[in-house]
């Protein structure tokens, strides 16, 4: 596709580009070395992401009491034996150093309140306080100090108003070898598609929540990374265990706000419309079972009343407690007009988390080489059947440092990319039919909520798969025949992801983890990870 414009398109040229600006992302910045030129571009503004949102915490071992092994093995037990042991061991065993670096590079983290140490709390699937937090807004603090701290380094150019289009790889340019070269980038200001060339590219941009009805996660999270990686050639595996939040608040106005997990974990109770309990009946853990239980649990009970929300209640708690340890709860609620120290939080579920993504080694290198993958976007083995509460901004920070030591580490052996042409739109128009990008977009995350949610049946995948074959034809006719705009870019991501996490579903015949369906409601005698493989994909280079 060219431009046949009077102002010709940008290019660009770095050491390394990294696409998106959460945790991840800055954490690979923050920690390459100073003579890298380095590009970090922001679909919105710099810390706008999903990790702005999070609200419960980072897992680590802090307390004298823990261990790593007891976090290991919670990790384990909560991935319903799909977690790839090496991959949690990695993680966790770099926790207590990932938190060190957040409170050298300025996180203010919570104190307790008696002691002079950080307050520690728990969250669903722990086994111990191991929780460190800012109150509870910990992916704010994480976000602004670390984008704060970005945007002084001398070497880093922030690019925000900018999405991803495609990867540049040697098999797009006809070159021999299997390497990541740069990307196509949108400037979505001036609507022009501009060239970025890099000798590494580093994808960060969070995961596809978007392809669903109701989400926790802001607009963003439509899988760009995941899609772009697939059509490059890259596997990506266990697309089908989508996490859903169990509480998030239910309101007509209240867009995507999430309760945090840590409420539960103070002593919060999920409650029936006539105020009873009901989590004892599903597992003895209560309230503190991990979340594709509690999520099934309220989604059970939701269809069984014909109920559209449930309640979450932690007004028996001091109000100065709940005040102090939940303020932006507090503070949100109120806006709409519920006092949490008085009365229970309307909830309900809502998609979260994608566990799954582009498969990556422990230095969070895909299959194409010189292309790394950290964060949400990922699939590095953690999170096995269902992510354990507050393990993913832990992950961030891990697999960002890995990233960034395997650049430095392999920095004097990478030359610099080849010529790549400018982006060709000369066959293009404007688009005068944009009801067609709404229209699929709403009819996509409907059909993925109803067939695809958070209780399958076979019959519900194949009819979703039906749909999303035929939206599939439609947006790339779409997208070939008119110029891209970010809301073009993201329905082709999400029709891609949306494909993948079906395909995925309809290949796991059984119910595990954060996938339970009614016509395989048991567990198969051997865990194995689903593994999708693009039909160009070829295996990297040692």
């Amino acid at each position: 596709m060219a431009r046949d414009t009077e102002q010709m398109p940008q290019s660009h040229k770095y050491d390394v580009l990294i696409i998106g600006s959460g945790a991840a992302g800055l954490s690979v910045a923050l920690n390459l070395p100073r003579h890298l030129k380095t590009a970090v571009i922001s679909k919105g503004e710099l810390a706008s992401g999903s990790t702005l949102w999070a609200q419960g915490g980072i897992a680590a071992v802090l307390d004298d009491e823990d261990s790593i092994e007891e976090h290991i093995q919670d990790t384990l037990a909560a991935g319903a034996d799909l977690c790839h042991e090496d991959a949690v061991r990695f993680t966790v065993e770099h926790g207590r150093e990932s938190i060190e670096w957040l409170i050298e590079q300025g996180v203010a983290f919570t104190r307790d309140d008696t002691e002079d140490k950080y307050h520690l709390t728990r969250e669903g699937g722990h086994s111990r306080r191991r929780i460190i937090h800012a109150a509870d807004a910990t992916g704010h603090a994480v976000s602004q100090t670390l984008s704060d701290r970005v945007r002084s380094l001398p070497n880093v150019e922030i690019l925000e108003q900018r999405v991803a289009v495609d990867l540049i790889t040697h098999r797009k340019l006809s070159l021999p070898g299997n390497r990541c070269v740069g990307a196509y980038v949108l400037n979505i200001e001036d609507s022009h598609v501009e060239l970025f060339s890099a000798r590494f590219v580093v994808i960060a941009t969070g995961g596809s929540s978007k392809a669903y009805r109701y989400t926790s996660n802001p607009d963003g999270a439509s899988g760009d990374g995941i899609a772009i990686a697939w059509r490059a050639g890259c596997r990506v595996a266990n697309m089908e265990f989508n996490q859903f939040h169990p509480t998030c608040l239910y309101h007509p106005h209240a867009k995507s706000f999430l309760i945090t997990e840590a409420v539960r974990g103070e002593g919060g109770r999920l409650l029936l419309p006539d105020g009873t309990t009901f989590m004892e009946r599903f597992d003895p853990r209560g309230e503190l079972a991990p979340r594709d239980i509690v999520a099934r649990a309220i989604d059970h009970e939701m269809k069984r009343l014909g109920a559209d929300h449930l309640y979450l209640d932690i007004s028996h708690k001091p109000a100065d407690f709940i005040k102090s340890h939940f303020p932006t709860i507090y503070e949100k609620c109120i806006e709409f007009g519920v006092d949490i120290t008085r009365s229970a939080i309307p909830v309900v579920p809502a998609a979260h988390y994608t566990c799954g993504g582009v498969m990556t080694d422990v230095k969070a290198r895909s299959d194409v080489n010189q292309l790394y993958v950290v964060g949400e976007a990922a699939f590095t083995g953690l999170h096995g059947a269902n992510r354990m509460a507050s393990n993913s901004l832990l992950e961030c920070l891990v697999y960002g440092k890995a990233a960034a030591d395997d650049i430095a580490r392999t920095d004097a052996d990478i030359p610099e990319p080849p010529t790549a042409p400018a982006w060709d739109e000369s066959q293009v128009r404007d688009s005068d039919e944009d009801v067609v990008i709404s229209h699929n977009w709403d009819e996509l995350r409907h059909f993925m909520w109803d067939y695809v949610g958070i209780v399958r049946t076979t019959k519900r995948l194949q009819r979703a798969k039906h749909r999303v074959d035929l939206l599939g034809r439609e947006i790339g006719e779409f997208y070939s025949n008119y110029r891209v705009s970010n809301d073009l870019l993201e329905l082709r991501n999400l029709v891609t992801v949306a494909d993948l996490i079906i395909c995925s579903a309809l290949q796991r015949r059984e119910s595990r983890g954060l996938h339970y369906t009614l016509d395989y409601p048991g567990l198969l005698h051997e865990a194995k990870d689903t593994i999708l493989t693009p039909t160009t994909f070829r295996t990297r280079a040692p």
